[in-house]
């Protein structure tokens, strides 16, 4: 992303982010602050496997083709459904969540302002999903998990477009990454309890955990270099 769009940035995200506005080239690694920012975003895809681990606990013929990740959060059970994993899922949504906007605070000076709000706000949006389980408050859940959707595609073409001069196959991986979660998004609201919903949400999440560590990993030091304090 170009300097223009510091000053829209910088009114939206106030002092916070005024004093993590020098941009940092996108080559080069920083400071320990950023090293912990990349190492939140880099566990991050363990939420898959963890995603999968309480789908396979369920009763009651869960599919992650046809259902919802939020029916796995359900707190309720019944004969015909339950998922007994759901604080464990629930968790996940928060406990996730919440290193996403963590990390891309510490992240900050190489993510720019507006991917840095972009991602905190997604954040905070699956802390909240985990917060309001479906079964408890379905138009409470729809509104806590509604920015998540919205804001992660956009940050990821975003960091894409902010990338393209410096790691043009990261950026490359970005902008196509951002373009498919917008499209898988749009696609699951208007699929609704459709036969592939299941799919196509998951379609929209899980390759945001990708594209978001495969970023952080490049703020690595590398062997040899030293992380400055």
């Amino acid at each position: 992303m170009d300097r223009r769009a510091g000053p829209v940035c910088s009114t939206v995200y106030g002092d916070l982010m005024q004093a993590t506005s020098a941009r940092r080239p996108i080559g080069v690694t920083g400071d320990r602050t950023e090293r912990w920012g990349a190492l939140a975003l880099l566990v991050r895809p363990a939420y898959i496997a963890i995603e999968l681990v309480v789908a396979a606990a369920t009763t009651g013929g869960y599919s992650v083709v046809s259902d919802s990740v939020s029916r796995l959060g359900e707190v309720g059970c019944s004969a015909a459904y339950c998922s007994p994993h759901h604080e464990l899922m629930n968790g996940s949504f928060m406990v996730f969540g919440a290193l996403l906007a963590g990390g891309a605070v510490l992240l900050a000076r190489s993510l720019g302002a507006c991917v840095t709000g972009l991602l905190v706000v997604s954040g905070l949006s699956s802390v909240a999903t985990g917060l309001a389980p479906l079964d408890q408050d379905a138009t409470l859940h729809a509104i806590a998990a509604a920015p998540l959707f919205v804001a992660q595609p956009i940050a990821l073409i975003l960091l894409g477009a902010r990338c393209r001069n410096e790691r043009p196959g990261l950026a490359w991986a970005l902008l196509t990454t951002g373009a498919v979660t917008a499209a898988a998004a749009a696609l699951f609201v208007l699929s609704g309890d459709g036969p592939t919903s299941g799919a196509l949400e998951r379609l929209a999440l899980w390759p945001v955990f990708i594209g978001v560590a495969g970023f952080a990993w490049t703020r690595l030091p590398r062997r040899g270099q030293s992380t400055p304090r």
